[in-house]
């Protein structure tokens, strides 16, 4: 089982027999989805996502893939295909099409609409091509077919590439429902011919490589929401995910069996639930929406409102309600269902959400305590099924934290693969497919670049590092005058804090120290402003840490007058 190793250099030219994959997000993460592929010195790119930030990162927005792998060759982009409308796989579309705004976007019908609403907001009129389940379109040396796959957005695709060096299958997100909601199933059949014809690289979704057996029924969710309205006697307000269309049709259904009527909160998902009910794939009866503000108009039971928020982000309207900051308030006797699984890294967060709306007497219904959810991702005997059809020569997981691919990368030996065919990659190590083999060959830079308000790829970790240092220890600025012919202090040194919680009166015992060390620096000489807020720096750091056993930011500032 080969595996990145830290040493790896960049990677050798690329033969004209060969097909290069380089993944710059996805792997490792779940997330930020994005993999590049190379023959004849042209470009395909599957997917382009973002990654949404954890506590860790105070300030981020939102967390893109590196395109400097690819920034100087954007013109041999041949396409951008999209296999469903997910952000994790469209999110960072806008941000590509800056650098290059005439990049075909190949995708569905409904993820097209949704990503070319995302990108009307960003004033970009993108070229799109739209591709259905079976069609098989040519871009550059990439000869595309796509099948349908099963997820929790409708009109996934997965995609077969077929290239002189060899062909290789991309399931996208995918699982197996075997009775979906909107009927359409995973083709199975297609897996099979496309494996029958040789399949030498396998790239499948790994997020639930450790979850055993099959999964569960989209229509096993339909008796628990409906139990979930039957009891409810106050308002209900649902959270999941914009693009989760067919949670939606499952709530919009059981209000109109209970005789409530529905109103969308959130930008996102206003617009998405729009998007889809005007392409059909969202059925609304007749009479059931309303507009946010009839709802005073309406008794408590009533009303259903479905809102975003179901990861407990902190400007979602759900987490606003807990917070008391929203025009809706959460009353005692409301009912809120959480109708989506955790994403990893967010169970803090949406713990937070939940004890906020039972603080104000809300009723939550969540995965923990109800079947409300079903994953969108195939657990391992779905995924064995697929490495049984398809029969790869050699297989990468992708889509997945280190965990979830290791999981996945134990089936495909399960299924009979040879370890030695098997690449346990990361974002940045290169995969090249040469004469039916699939070797790590080198490794570019795929780090993570941080949008900040405006700001894209400005912020770095050292700066992330200063923001978690100011949020835990605070910081201390230090003003101090000196003579700048002599270097000698003038006057007495200023101290201000900010949430390093420590007395201001304690200062009166380190000013004597600052004093006292920058004397002795003009007595040797010393007059640089950079080596003078080196002392104060160590001078107060030290006396902090050994009176307070804290490390707060330090911004000494040296004035010459």
């Amino acid at each position: 089982m080969s595996h990145p190793h830290p040493e790896l250099g960049p990677p050798p030219p690329l033969s004209s027999d060969a097909l290069r994959v380089v993944p710059l997000g996805g792997l490792g993460e779940i997330g930020r989805n994005m993999t590049v592929f190379e023959h004849r010195g042209k470009l395909l790119i599957v997917d382009c996502g973002v990654l949404f930030p954890e506590e860790e990162q105070p300030g981020v927005d939102l967390i893109l893939p590196d395109f400097d792998y690819i920034r100087d060759r954007l013109d041999d982009v041949e396409a951008l295909v999209l296999t469903h409308g997910h952000e994790d796989h469209i999110g960072a579309v806008p941000f590509l099409l800056r650098e290059r705004p005439d990049i075909p976007l190949v995708g569905s019908r409904l993820t097209l609409a949704l990503l070319s609403a995302k990108l009307g907001e960003h004033r970009i009129k993108p070229e799109t091509v739209q591709v259905g389940e079976d069609d098989r379109r040519s871009f550059g040396p990439f000869d595309l077919e796509f099948l349908a796959v099963n997820h929790s957005i409708p009109d996934a695709l997965a995609v077969a590439v077929r290239t002189e060096a060899g062909t290789l299958l991309h399931t996208g997100d995918f699982k197996m429902d075997q009775l979906p909601l909107d009927g359409r199933l995973t083709d199975l059949a297609g897996f099979a011919r496309v494996g029958s014809e040789g399949v030498d690289l396998l790239l499948a979704d790994s997020t639930n490589a450790e979850v055993p057996g099959f999964v569960t029924s989209e229509r096993d969710i339909s008796p628990v929401i409906d139990k979930v309205f039957h009891d409810a006697d106050q308002r209900i307000i649902v959270a999941c995910f914009a693009s989760h269309v067919h949670r939606v049709q499952q709530v919009l259904d059981s209000a109109k069996a209970h005789g409530r009527k529905v109103a969308f909160v959130g930008r996102s998902m206003v617009r998405n639930m729009n998007i889809a009910r005007d392409l059909g794939y969202l059925t609304v009866p007749e009479d059931l929406l309303v507009d946010v503000k009839q709802l005073d108009d309406l008794r408590p039971d009533e009303a259903v409102l479905v809102s975003t928020g179901s990861q407990g982000e902190p400007m979602s309207a759900l987490t606003r309600m807990a917070n008391r900051d929203h025009q809706i308030r959460i009353e005692e006797g409301d009912t809120i269902l959480l109708a989506s699984s955790l994403i990893p890294g967010n169970e803090n967060s949406v713990n937070r959400v939940i004890n906020g709306l039972t603080r104000w007497g809300a009723t939550v219904v969540h995965k923990g305590n109800a079947l409300v959810h079903v994953s969108g991702h195939a657990p391992a005997g779905e995924l064995l099924y697929v490495h049984n059809m398809v029969r790869p020569r050699n297989f990468m997981p992708v889509h997945g934290e280190w965990r979830h691919m290791r999981a996945h990368a134990r089936v495909a030996v399960m299924a009979g693969l040879d370890e030695d065919r098997v690449c346990l990659a990361e974002d940045g190590v290169v995969v090249d497919l040469h004469k039916g083999r699939a070797r790590i060959t080198g490794k570019v830079q795929a780090g993570y670049v941080y949008v900040d308000g405006t700001s894209v790829g400005d912020v770095t970790e050292s700066a992330l590092k200063d923001r978690r240092i100011l949020g835990e220890e605070g910081f201390i600025s230090v003003i101090v005058a000196v003579d700048s012919t002599s270097g000698k202090i003038v006057g007495e040194p200023e101290i201000h804090t900010r949430g390093a919680g420590i007395d201001v009166e304690a200062y009166d015992q380190v000013i004597p120290k600052i004093q006292e060390s920058l004397e002795k620096a003009a007595t040797d000489g010393i007059t640089d402003p950079h080596q003078l807020r080196q002392l104060v720096r160590r001078g107060v750091g030290r006396w902090v840490n050994e009176t307070y056993r804290r490390r707060p930011m330090i911004v000494p500032v040296i004035v010459e007058i």
